[in-house]
Parts: C-alpha cells; sequence; structure tokens
C-alpha cells in the first residue's frame, strides 16, 4: 500500500513521537542541501531530555511519506547536546532512502564527516529500537506499520565487522563492550588492526 500524500501522515507522526516523549518536539529544516528531494512535508523533530530519556532526541517526519509500499521506515538518533548537524544527518538519510536506495533495518550508512564534533563514528548503523521498545518503534497510519527504527552512529571499524562477521555479533560486541551510543568521543570496539 502506498502511502498518500498528505498532511495527516505528518500530524500523526508528530503526535506518535511527542505522545512517546511526554513533550513537544521542536521541528527543523536544513535551509540548503538534498531538501527538494524530500516530502514537503518533511522535518527533524527535536526532544530535549525528558522523562523518557535524559539526552537529546533527533526523528525523522516523512522520510517515507508517499513513497513506498515497502521499506517505509523512520529514523531517529540520541546525542548529548542540541546540533543542527543532526538534522542534516537525518535529512541526507531521507534522501538516499527517497532518492538512491530504500534503508532498512540492519543497514549500514556512510556518513562521510563525523557525526558530532571530532567523533571517529563516521558511518551509521539502523537498528531495532533497543531502548524504547514498540512503544516509539511501531507508528500505524492508515492500516499500514511503520518502523521507526534507531540510527545508532558507527565506526568504519565496526560496519566492516558487521559486514563480515554478521548482525547479530555486531549487536553482541555492542552489549558485551556496553556501547556508549551516544557518546562522540568514544573509541571505535573493534582495534584497526584486529583480525575478525
Amino acid at each position: 500500500m502506498k502511502i498518500p500524500v498528505t498532511r495527516t501522515y505528518a500530524e500523526q507522526l508528530i503526535t506518535h513521537y511527542e505522545s512517546y516523549f511526554g513533550i513537544s518536539g521542536k521541528p527543523l529544516k536544513l535551509s540548503k542541501g538534498p531538501t527538494d528531494k524530500l516530502h514537503q512535508d518533511f522535518v527533524v523533530l527535536e526532544f530535549p531530555p525528558n522523562n523518557k530519556h535524559q539526552m537529546f532526541c533527533y526523528c525523522t517526519v516523512g522520510m517515507s511519506a508517499d513513497g513506498f509500499e515497502n521499506d517505509t521506515i523512520e529514523l531517529f538518533v540520541y546525542a548529548p547536546k542540541a546540533d543542527e548537524i543532526l538534522v542534516e544527518l537525518l535529512t541526507v538519510c531521507a534522501s538516499y532512502h527517497r532518492n538512491s536506495r530504500p534503508l532498512d533495518l540492519h543497514h549500514t550508512v556512510n556518513i562521510g564527516q563525523s557525526w558530532l564534533d571530532n567523533s571517529k563514528c563516521d558511518h551509521g548503523f539502523i537498528s531495532l529500537p533497543y531502548l524504547d521498545g514498540q512503544e516509539l518503534g511501531n507508528f500505524e497510519f492508515n492500516d499500514q506499520k511503520i518502523n521507526c527504527y534507531w540510527f545508532i552512529p558507527i565506526t568504519e571499524e565496526e560496519r566492516d565487522y558487521k559486514i563480515k562477521a554478521g548482525v547479530d555479533a555486531l549487536e553482541q560486541l555492542f552489549e558485551d563492550k556496553q556501547l556508549d551510543y551516544f557518546n562522540p568521543e568514544r573509541e571505535s570496539l573493534i582495534n584497526s588492526r584486529e583480525k575478525f
């Protein structure tokens, strides 16, 4: 089922996010970049620390609006501070999803720059919303399920490990080494000289 071009999708998705976090999100748009290739209602919502999490959260609204019969997803990323670069990151992901190749669960993305500050994490891994579960992860619109997935910043070495060892191995590595997922200064969990 194709999602129709309508403000209703964006409005209901915003309500979904705001109901989950318990506060209003601030809608943000880039003034430049690939915005002309996105749905007219596309925005990124910024949520400051709240009762759910003591960190910022940025969520796409309209990444999959009117575009696909499958691969209907939205993304969110957590961060220790507010930064417009996260709006850019999610906008570029949304543009890639709509115009190049649809993104989906367990895909990796080459960001092409640090996700925040001078972080070594210049890639992203699309994950289930393990911190939040289905309450945030499942959005229903017109009897269709849209998945809201967690964008986790990772290093190139971690991306390579996922390609060679598999998704389960990467997620086990995150658990074993207690991934500090929203710390831009974290070191890679994989030593660049490590064999796997």
